[in-house]
């Protein structure tokens, strides 16, 4: 178990699992349990997601696993969860498991945060971005969500406000219906004002952002993924604000593939779906050992 130092002095937890190429893995390696676990079932998704991952990768690769959302979401960080702060940490991570090269996965807001990494450093051995497009990325519509959270945080007459940082984080559901059937904007999290102003600074540092323009400066491989139905409706007190994750993928998948992108479209799968490991798997299990020359058992 490792100690990581992150930017404000708080320190997250880094397990070390396998051997092979470091792979820099921000999911929780610890199951959830209890009321957490049986509300996630709910969802129809693993409340072992991150340790599915783990295990599904630990064979070929060193995996460096860390749970980035957890900490961010028990240490809040309204001030400073910037890009830049968000790169130093990660980087922090990479230097105390020992590796001057990694590749790096990551899922919806932590995808987006692996963007923002390649662009600041030439230590990726290759990136993998789930569930956020590298281009036409949707950041001012995810400041609108994330500015109507943060208000309802700080409303007295709402004791819960909404926060799925487009899908990837949940503790509660209103609806115990099957996930094909989930309105996402009746997902439900108790936050503070500090959690969610923490979203708010992050994507209010990413207006402006050039996506495009930030291609050139990605100098490793690089794979993105999506589900072809990762569109997400937020309801009117998020000012109906829609976030298309599929939307900008598919459109622009030509214009990916000439910038360097392997790109794969899950087909019929939403966000939530896409994010599961038995999805996942079949797709990153062997890009990665194809960029990383990494021999795969069997």
């Amino acid at each position: 178990m490792l100690k990581v130092t992150l930017h404000d002095g708080s320190t997250v937890e880094a397990e070390v699992h396998g051997e092979g190429p470091t792979l820099l893995l921000p999911v929780n390696p610890r199951p959830s349990e209890g009321p957490q676990a049986d509300e996630i079932r709910k969802l129809g998704a693993d409340p072992a997601l991150g340790r599915s991952l783990i295990e599904g990768l630990q064979d070929a690769f060193r995996v460096v696993a860390f749970d980035y959302e957890g900490h961010v979401l028990a240490f809040p960080k309204p001030d400073t969860l910037t890009p830049a702060n968000i790169t130093a940490d990660l980087l922090a991570v990479a230097d105390a498991a020992g590796a001057d090269r990694f590749a790096y996965y990551g899922y919806s807001w932590l995808a987006l945060s692996g963007l923002q990494l390649a662009i600041r450093t030439d230590r990726l051995s290759a990136l993998v971005m789930g569930g956020f497009p590298p281009l036409g990325g949707p950041y001012e519509e995810m400041l609108r969500v994330t500015m109507a959270t943060y208000e309802m945080s700080v409303s007295p007459q709402a004791a819960e406000t909404s926060w799925t940082s487009t899908g990837s984080s949940w503790t509660s559901a209103e609806s115990s219906e099957t996930s094909e059937e989930i309105d996402w904007s009746t997902v439900e999290m108790t936050l503070t004002e500090p959690q969610t102003r923490q979203f708010v600074t992050l994507y209010e540092a990413l207006q402006g952002f050039d996506d495009r323009a930030a291609q050139a400066r990605v100098g490793c491989p690089r794979l993105c993924f999506v589900g072809s139905a990762d569109e997400i409706e937020y309801g009117e007190r998020w000012g109906d604000v829609h976030v298309s994750i599929a939307g900008p993928v598919v459109s622009r998948r030509a214009e990916l593939e000439a910038f360097g992108w392997d790109v794969k479209v899950m087909d019929g799968l939403d966000h939530m779906w896409a994010m599961q490991a038995a999805n996942v798997l079949p797709t990153l299990r062997p890009w990665l050992a194809a960029k990383l020359e990494a021999r795969l058992p069997g």
